[in-house]
């Protein structure tokens, strides 16, 4: 199953490492097999992990390109990530690991967005392009995969779960009417 967490700061203050792991174990049960945290200058990623396709410590994230330009956060399973392996390897990649997320990171890094016409798969993702300070969301085209978001001042967070959002303080339960 998986869950990802993130926060933005829009006003550039950094990013709590204790505000970022509440909002991770807040989803503990979706990934039990593992966690991890990235945190940029004004961005913070967590992930919770529930190993399916490849156990190992290779496919820990969230997991960055070996040129540290793109962070990636991500929920689901691309079906076909085995031929776009292929295909990203003719390119001249190589792989670390035997997962799904490696795939999807390779191909946006490589493909931008063209590579969601090439993604066949229910995924929730999130990713960081530090070198032009973006952050973007990419969900399938049925919303199979949950991704919550809350949007308020300065503060922007985002959540396979809405719980995580109750861990941050500045988080205000209030209903948009």
């Amino acid at each position: 199953m998986c869950g990802i967490v993130g926060q933005l700061n829009f006003d550039k203050s950094p990013v709590s490492a204790i505000t970022l792991q509440r909002m991770t174990d807040a989803i503990k049960h979706r990934g039990p097999d593992g966690e991890g945290h990235w945190i940029g200058e004004n961005v913070g990623l967590g992930h919770r992990r529930l190993s399916i396709i490849d156990p190992s410590p290779a496919g820990h994230q969230p997991m960055v390109t070996s040129d540290q330009r793109f962070v990636l956060t991500y929920n689901g399973e691309i079906y076909n990530f085995k031929e776009l392996r292929m295909e990203l390897k003719a390119k001249g990649y190589w792989f670390r690991s035997q997962t799904d997320s490696e795939v999807v990171l390779y191909a946006l890094a490589e493909w931008g967005s063209d590579a969601l016409l090439k993604f066949n798969g229910m995924f929730a993702i999130s990713i960081y392009d530090e070198e032009n300070e973006k952050l973007i969301f990419i969900r399938d085209r049925a919303g199979v995969k949950p991704f919550y978001y809350y949007n308020e001042d300065n503060l922007f967070m985002f959540s396979s779960e809405l719980k995580s959002f109750h861990k941050h303080k500045s988080f205000k339960k209030v209903i948009d009417k």
